[in-house]
């Protein structure tokens, strides 16, 4: 499978900083606004940028998760009712971004990737913002592993997302996030598990390219899932009133996810280098096997050939006694045959002596 290939747009150089361009190909921008208080929850789909100024003050905790990178003027506007950094802003359009978490004065900014479509390797970004009562996410695609939150959301009392702050609600987002690399991964060591086992009893030319395969993922994922823990541990350290103990205390344990994945792939990723390394010896030794069962059957056929050779010359005994008086014997071509079966069965019987068979 050819591996897509995506060229992103970059900020002119010399152009102002925090300058937004959509990357060709964005998708027109959507809003989901979710409204939560501990009492009760509303959500919006479609919802329209005056919705969002209407009740940006009028409830505790409100979620705004942006779908779709390329209205430039709506995502600025947003970051002007939720006072984002340009720089931040500038980053979530500019997708390919590096896992990584900034501070600002009024709100935390972190950056993830979430798996795409693990067959094509392909990932897109999440940008996470969270201030004191709000949440705002920017994805470049629909779908993400977000609905098990939701449904969380909208659950009955009592229930921690409606009564804790915006950082727990950044929380379980980031939490969704990084659990959702455990399917992939650990099919991935289904996979790796399956071909050993087939290996052990025949190897065959097609694994190779599974086992590229799968090393090509591992490689991506450990690119992916380092800088995510690196992030983690950033919030876990900050000492941002964004971000309280309690909730680090939860993050902690996302940050246990991320390592146990890490440790994950780094095995799958020197399981799949040493399966590699047995094929190639593997296929080695049976190249080898074959070339000496070859060697040793023309080794066999080597004399035989010779005599056939020599009694096939036309040479005719009547001219002289001296010219191959056997081919006047009356039983020699079945002396013949049993003769050159003699000498088969003689090297057959010394390879073995020597175990070369």
């Amino acid at each position: 499978m050819k591996r897509s290939r995506v060229k992103r747009r970059r900020t002119p150089v010399g152009a102002s900083p925090g300058t937004l361009i959509a990357e060709p190909g964005a998708g027109r921008t959507e809003l989901r606004l979710t409204l939560i208080s501990p009492e009760k929850c509303k959500t919006i789909d479609r919802a329209g940028i005056a919705d969002v100024a209407a009740h940006y003050d009028k409830w505790p905790l409100l979620w705004l998760d942006c779908t779709g990178l390329g209205s430039v003027d709506l995502i600025g506007e947003i970051g002007r009712i939720f006072k984002l950094h340009p720089l931040a802003l500038e980053d979530v359009v500019n997708t390919g971004q590096r896992p990584k978490v900034d501070f600002f004065d009024d709100n935390a900014y972190v950056v993830l990737s979430m798996i795409d479509d693990i067959a094509s390797h392909r990932y897109e970004q999440v940008s996470i913002f969270f201030g004191k009562k709000y949440v705002v996410t920017f994805q470049e695609r629909a779908g993400d592993p977000f609905d098990p939150v939701r449904k969380r959301i909208d659950g009955p009392m009592p229930n921690r997302l409606r009564t804790r702050g915006a950082d727990y609600l950044a929380y379980a987002l980031i939490d969704a996030i990084v659990d959702s690399y455990f399917p992939p991964v650990e099919a991935a060591s289904d996979a790796v598990d399956g071909i050993e086992d087939e290996m052990l009893n025949a190897p065959q030319q097609g694994q190779m390219r599974q086992l590229h395969e799968l090393r090509r993922t591992s490689h991506g994922l450990k690119g992916v899932l380092w800088p995510v823990r690196d992030a983690l541990a950033a919030l876990i350290r900050s000492e941002t009133p964004c971000v309280t103990a309690d909730t680090k205390i939860f993050l902690n344990d996302t940050l246990d996810h991320a390592m146990r994945l890490i440790e994950l792939v780094e095995t799958q990723r020197d399981t799949v280098t040493g399966l590699m390394e047995m094929h190639l010896s593997l296929s080695q030794a049976r190249t080898n096997d074959i070339i000496s069962y070859l060697t040793i059957v023309s080794v066999i056929f080597m004399p035989l050939t010779f005599l056939v050779g020599v009694w096939g010359m036309n040479f005719d005994p009547d001219t002289s006694p001296w010219n191959m008086p056997e081919l006047r014997g009356y039983y020699g071509y079945p002396l013949a045959l049993l003769f050159m079966a003699a000498i088969a069965l003689g090297l057959v019987g010394f390879f073995k002596w020597k175990k070369w068979l």
